[in-house]
């Protein structure tokens, strides 16, 4: 067997341990009184969108705004569901309108039969964007989620706005299975226990197939080849500890994008959008007031 075999193998069964209930959080369990973040939906609201004769649901604010208040889209990462963004969400509602989709296949949205790849979920989510009466809004990614903006942004430049990219997986020295769950129980250190049962029930309901399937399309893309063809103003976000998304790979990123630049922000990690969602969202915002 080769080493990247072995890597890959060994990432695989690592993984399939841990969705099938075994306990991988350093020991520790999750008390039944610890309330998530992800559970005060504050003024969001769940809807669902028929989109090519699926059901695609999404959390969208309702505070009133005037007609030209930003929009603004969280596109959440692999595996997940928008529940765990909805803390920078939150943050964002009293002056953007926003939109948290979850993909077809994960959180509440239908299932496809045809597991997914990042082309297909860029291709859902350009679908989605129109279906639900918007135009051009600027998309906000954490992780795996950068990579399905990077292919709509360089596919679909009508579609959207402005990208802010937190936390973009995957560098290219580190696309294994193997490194990538080394640097995902690198980054747990740094994530609330709080997370954990968003996190779990996201992942179970996902279910081993689909992940996998989304975790090889994960390490198989290659977002840089995207980045030169994105026209839209980047924002590429770095919190200082993020062990995914290392300093050198998220500033190649933002080289790479025509209109990119990078943004650290300090003493955090990777799950920036509910780790840190004041600081997230107030980068956010500054972006989004710089002229086109």
């Amino acid at each position: 067997m080769t080493r990247r075999k072995f890597l890959g193998a060994a990432g695989i069964a690592m993984m399939g341990w841990w969705l099938t209930g075994c306990s991988l959080q350093y020991g520790r369990r999750i008390p039944e009184t610890e309330t998530s973040m992800a559970e005060d939906l504050g003024t969001l609201r769940h809807t669902q969108t028929d989109v090519n004769g699926l059901r695609m649901h999404s959390l969208v604010s309702s505070d009133p705004l005037p007609s030209n208040a930003p929009v603004v889209v969280l596109v959440h990462g692999s595996g997940l569901s928008g529940r765990y963004m909805i803390p920078t969400a939150r943050q964002l509602t009293a002056d953007c309108r926003v939109h948290v989709p979850d993909f077809p296949g994960f959180g509440d949205s239908d299932k496809p039969e045809k597991m997914p790849d990042v082309p297909s979920l860029a291709d859902w989510l350009a679908a989605w964007i129109p279906a639900v009466g918007l135009t051009r809004p600027s998309l906000l990614g954490n992780s795996f989620g950068c990579q399905v903006i990077a292919d709509l942004a360089a596919r679909y430049p009508e579609r959207i706005g402005r990208a802010i990219l937190q936390g973009p997986t995957t560098p290219p020295d580190e696309r294994s299975m193997f490194w990538q769950f080394i640097r995902w129980r690198q980054n747990q250190k740094y994530n609330p226990k709080s997370l954990d049962s968003v996190t779990d029930a996201d992942y179970k309901k996902c279910g081993l197939r689909r992940m996998y399937s989304t975790f090889r399309s994960q390490l198989t893309d290659r977002i840089e080849d995207k980045a030169p063809h994105i026209q839209a103003p980047v924002l590429v976000v770095r919190g200082e500890h993020d062990p995914i998304a290392h300093q050198r790979w998220c500033e190649e990123i933002a080289r790479l994008c025509p209109r990119g630049r990078l943004v650290v922000i300090p003493d955090v990690a990777h799950t920036l959008c509910y780790t840190a969602p004041v600081q997230l969202a107030a980068v956010t915002r500054s972006f989004l007031g710089e002229p086109m």
